[in-house]
C-alpha cells in the first residue's frame, strides 16, 4: 500500500469520527480508492488534499477548518451513489468529486436531488452539470474538446481519415467519440472504422489487424489509461496513423501501460506547466517534486477544492443551499488553471491545451481558446 492510499484511508475513517465536530467543516470527496480507477483517481485526490492543507494552514474558512470524509465509490457508477448517500447522509454541505464522468453522473443524481452542492474536477461529460443547478465543474466539457481535436486532425495535421476507439462502458468516451465523429466529418473528414472495446480490455488484436488494414491518417482514441495498451500494440503491429486522446490520457497510468513508447502523439487537455499566471507557477514550485505528482488531475482537483472554499466563505455559513447560491455566481475566480466563472449550466468558459508526445516525452504544444 503507498504512502498516500494510506493517507486518504485514514483520512476517511478519521472523518466518519469527526463530521459533526462544530470547529470543522465538513467536506466529502468521492472517488475509487479500490478498483480499476484508484491509480488514474489518486492524482485528482492528491490535489484536494493539497488544497485542504493550504486552506487549514491559513486558518481554514470561516473560521474553522475543513475536514475531509473521502468516501470510496469502488470504480463503479452504483458504488458512486452509494457513496453519494453516505455523503449526504453524514449532513455534509457539500460534495467535490468525481473524476470519471460515469461516476460524477450517479453522484450528481444523488446530489441534486438531496439538495447537496456539488464540484467536479475533471468530469468532461456535457450531461454532468445538466443533472441540475446544484452541480459545477471546474473543467471543460467533451463537447469542446472533442471538437478541438477534430478541428485540429484537420487544420493541423491535414487528416482526412481516422479511425475512433471507444470504451462502450464508458460515458465519457462514448460522448466523445461522438463529438469527435461529428465534428471531424463536418470539416470533411471520413470516420473509415470504428472499434469498440470493454473497460478493463488489456488485449486489443483484433482491433489492431482490421485498423492496419484501413491505414487511417489518424487514430482517435477516446478512452481513459487503457489507450495506452491501444497506442503500444498498434506502434507494435506497424501502424503509422497518429494517435489523438482527449484528457484520458492525463494519469501517469496511461504513460506506464504504454503512453511512455508513444512515437508521436497529442492530447488535449486542460492546463500545461508551462502557463505563465502567477498562481500556476507558484504551484509548480510548490508541489512538483513530489512523488508520481500528475499535473492535471491533481491542479484541477486542487481548484475544484479553492472554488468550494471560496463560495463557503461569500455564503458566509456552511448551508447548502447558499453554497450553491455563491457557487453559481462565481465570478472570475483565480484558479490555478486560469479564471473561472460559472455559466447557467455550472460549467466553465476556459481554454484547452494541446500536448505532444514526443517519443513518450511530453510537450507543450499550443493553446486553442473558445
Amino acid at each position: 500500500m503507498s504512502k498516500l492510499h494510506f493517507c486518504l484511508i485514514c483520512m476517511m475513517i478519521f472523518s466518519h469520527s469527526t463530521v459533526f465536530a462544530e470547529d470543522t467543516i465538513s467536506i466529502a470527496a468521492i472517488y475509487a480508492l479500490t478498483g480499476r480507477a484508484a491509480e488514474a483517481n489518486t492524482s485528482s485526490l492528491r490535489g484536494i488534499h493539497f488544497g485542504v492543507e493550504d486552506i487549514n494552514r491559513q486558518g481554514g474558512v470561516l473560521g474553522k477548518k475543513i475536514n475531509l470524509l473521502v468516501i470510496d465509490n469502488h470504480s463503479t457508477p452504483i458504488g458512486s451513489a452509494i457513496a453519494a448517500e453516505q455523503a449526504a447522509d453524514a449532513g455534509v454541505p457539500a460534495i467535490v468529486g468525481a473524476q470519471w464522468s460515469s461516476h460524477s453522473l450517479a453522484i450528481a443524481k444523488i446530489a441534486q436531488a438531496r439538495g447537496i452542492p456539488m464540484v467536479s474536477n475533471i468530469s468532461t461529460h456535457p450531461d454532468v452539470t445538466k443533472v441540475g443547478d446544484h452541480i459545477f465543474r471546474v473543467c471543460f466539457t467533451d463537447d469542446f474538446q472533442g471538437s478541438v481535436m477534430a478541428r485540429f486532425a484537420h487544420q493541423n495535421l491535414n487528416a482526412g481519415t481516422a479511425v475512433i476507439f471507444t470504451q462502450l462502458t464508458s460515458d465519457y468516451s462514448l460522448k466523445l467519440s461522438d463529438i469527435f465523429r461529428k465534428k471531424f466529418e463536418e470539416l470533411g473528414g471520413k470516420i473509415v472504422g470504428e472499434q469498440d472495446y470493454k473497460g478493463g480490455q488489456t488485449i486489443f488484436e483484433k482491433h489492431i489487424r482490421q485498423t492496419r488494414a484501413l491505414n487511417p491518417d489518424v487514430l482517435f482514441l477516446s478512452g481513459h489509461d487503457e489507450s495506452g495498451f491501444i497506442i503500444r500494440q498498434a506502434q507494435d503491429a506497424g501502424i503509422t496513423s497518429v494517435p489523438l486522446g482527449g484528457d484520458g490520457w492525463t494519469p501517469q497510468s496511461f504513460f506506464s501501460k504504454g503512453g511512455s513508447e508513444l512515437k508521436r502523439g497529442y492530447y488535449c487537455t486542460h492546463w500545461s506547466e508551462f502557463t505563465d499566471s502567477e498562481k500556476s507557477q507558484a504551484f509548480v514550485k510548490k508541489y512538483k517534486h513530489i512523488e508520481g505528482f500528475n499535473v492535471v488531475p491533481t491542479v484541477l482537483g486542487y481548484d475544484a477544492v479553492m472554488v468550494l472554499a471560496d463560495a463557503i466563505t461569500r455564503a458566509g455559513l456552511a448551508d447548502r443551499a447558499k453554497i450553491r447560491e455563491a457557487l453559481a455566481n462565481t465570478r472570475s475566480f483565480e484558479g490555478v488553471t486560469g479564471t473561472i466563472s460559472f455559466d447557467a449550466n455550472g460549467d466553465p468558459v476556459k481554454s484547452a491545451v494541446i500536448m505532444e508526445i514526443k517519443n513518450g516525452k511530453q510537450h507543450y504544444f499550443n493553446t486553442l481558446k473558445p
